[in-house]
C-alpha cells in the first residue's frame, strides 16, 4: 500500500530485515526499532499506520509497550511471538492488540495481515466523516458517525476492532452470527482457527458495555451457534 507507514519493533535484526524487505516490496514505508522504548520515541516523531510489535524484547517488552501505546493511539497493532499457546494470544488481545502472529511465520501472510488491518482501520476512519446515524438498543447508543459508544450518559472507549464487532452484531440484531460470520465481516479475510480471537474481543466489549458481564444484557451467546444482540 503506497504511502502507508509501518513501524516494526523487534530486537532480532534478521527478523527486522526480513519484514522490512517484504513490506517494502509491497510499497510500504517502513521504520524500525529494536525495543519498546525506542518504538515509543519513534511514535512521538512520526505518524504510522500500523505497528508490528514483538513480545519478547529486553527492557520494555511488547506487552508493556502495547499498553503504553494504547493510552494515546488506536492504530492497529500486530503482535509477534514465539509463544503459540492460547493464553499468550488471549493476553495480547486483552491488552489491546488487534492480531497475533506466531514465529516462525510466513512473511507473505504477515504482509497480507498488515494490508487487512490497515484497510479496515482506513475504512473505520473514512466512515467517521459520513453520517450513518445512530443505532439505539435500550440505553446502548452506537454512533456510527462519530464512532462513539454510550451506555446511558457514559461514553465507552472501544478499539476499532471492538467497535466493528459491536456494530456488525447491532446491525444484525435478532440474528445469530457465528464466530466465522463475525470474523469474516470484521477482518475481511477468510476465517481460520480464529475462535479465540473473536471470543476475546467480545469478552472485552462485554466488560465495557455490560453492568454485569456475567449476565449480559446486550451481547448474548447462543451455545454452539454464535452471538447475537436481541431486537
Amino acid at each position: 500500500m503506497k504511502g502507508r507507514t509501518v513501524l516494526v519493533v523487534d530486537d532480532d535484526k534478521d527478523i527486522l530485515d526480513i519484514i522490512k524487505i517484504y513490506l517494502q516490496n509491497d510499497r510500504f514505508e517502513v521504520i524500525t526499532a529494536c525495543d519498546g522504548g525506542a518504538a515509543i520515541e519513534k511514535l512521538k516523531e512520526q505518524d504510522v499506520d500500523l505497528i508490528i510489535l514483538d513480545i519478547m524484547m529486553p527492557g520494555l517488552d511488547g506487552l508493556h509497550t502495547c499498553l503504553e501505546i494504547r493510552k494515546e493511539k488506536k492504530i492497529p497493532i500486530i503482535m509477534l511471538s514465539a509463544k503459540d499457546d492460547p493464553s499468550s494470544k488471549i493476553l495480547a488481545l486483552d491488552i489491546g492488540a488487534d492480531d497475533y502472529v506466531t514465529k516462525p511465520f510466513n512473511p507473505l501472510e504477515l504482509v497480507a495481515r498488515v494490508r487487512s488491518q490497515i484497510r479496515r482501520y482506513s475504512e473505520f476512519n473514512e466512515e467517521r466523516s459520513q453520517n450513518r446515524g445512530k443505532i439505539v438498543i435500550d440505553d446502548l447508543v452506537i454512533d456510527t458517525e462519530s464512532h462513539r459508544v454510550f451506555v446511558g450518559e457514559n461514553s465507552v472507549e472501544l478499539t476499532p476492532i471492538e467497535f466493528s464487532i459491536l456494530k456488525v452484531l447491532a446491525e444484525n440484531r435478532g440474528r445469530v452470527l457465528s464466530t466465522e460470520n463475525i470474523y469474516e465481516n470484521v477482518w475481511n479475510e477468510p476465517f481460520y482457527n480464529s475462535k479465540n480471537t473473536v471470543a476475546v474481543h467480545i469478552r472485552n466489549i462485554r466488560e465495557k458495555i455490560e453492568i454485569n458481564p456475567g449476565k449480559p444484557k446486550y451481547i448474548k451467546v447462543v451455545w454452539g451457534v454464535g452471538y447475537k444482540i436481541d431486537r
